[in-house]
């Protein structure tokens, strides 16, 4: 799985006018699913996401991670993220997961998120999303993970 993350002020996703997804101070990710892709990649995904330090400290040093500070976590399907785009004008989407297995492995990602973290949000899977943030900093880091593949 391919995750962008961001350290926000607060961000918020909309579908239809309404607003289905907002957090303050935390982590907006966007999350990709690939072809090889499994439940344990977004296990995997999820504690990276939840314990990676990109929260200034004290000392004003990247230290603490979201659960470190209690942080909101707004999760967002964005299969754009698995293209190709090494070679031409136009992305490929061929290391992509087709959208049932996309949906699917989202779908355990929001199950296995609500169940670890209580301060979670998303988007939805295969929407039209509108997503606005603040991001502090700015802070942005790619995380992927690849527990079967890779």
């Amino acid at each position: 799985m391919i995750s962008i993350i961001q350290r926000v002020t607060t961000a918020k996703v909309t579908v239809n006018n309404q607003d289905i997804g907002w957090i303050a101070t935390g982590i907006m990710a966007l999350v990709a699913v690939e072809k090889e892709d499994s439940q344990k990649d977004a296990e995997r995904l999820l504690e990276r996401i939840l314990n990676y330090r990109i929260f200034a400290d004290d000392n004003d040093r990247m230290n603490l991670s979201l659960r470190d500070i209690n942080g909101g976590l707004l999760l967002i399907p964005q299969f754009t993220l698995a293209a190709d785009t090494q070679t031409g004008n136009r992305p490929s989407f061929i290391s992509a997961a087709a959208p049932e297995k996309g949906r699917e492995l989202f779908g355990y990602l929001q199950d296995f998120a609500t169940t670890t973290y209580s301060n979670v949000q998303f988007g939805e899977f295969g929407a039209d999303m509108q997503v606005s943030l603040i991001n502090n900093g700015p802070v942005t880091f790619t995380l992927r993970t690849s527990t079967s593949h890779r």
